[in-house]
């Protein structure tokens, strides 16, 4: 998947950018309490794209 169509997915689940590292960028879900990092990879794997995407819209 690419990473601009996790980021807008995210994005559109709720969660906003808290802030920027080198390989990272941590994204948190004020709705859901949820706090995930996605790598700065042009392609993320699939399966770690689903997990963070389920990660941050399921209710804990």
């Amino acid at each position: 998947m690419k990473r601009r169509d996790l980021v807008a997915a995210v994005e559109a689940a709720g969660a906003r950018l808290i802030r920027s590292g080198g390989k990272h960028d941590i994204y948190h879900n004020p709705k859901t309490g949820a706090t995930q990092p996605i790598p700065r990879h042009r392609e993320i794997n699939e399966f770690l794209a689903r997990k963070i995407l389920r990660d941050l819209t399921e209710e804990k």
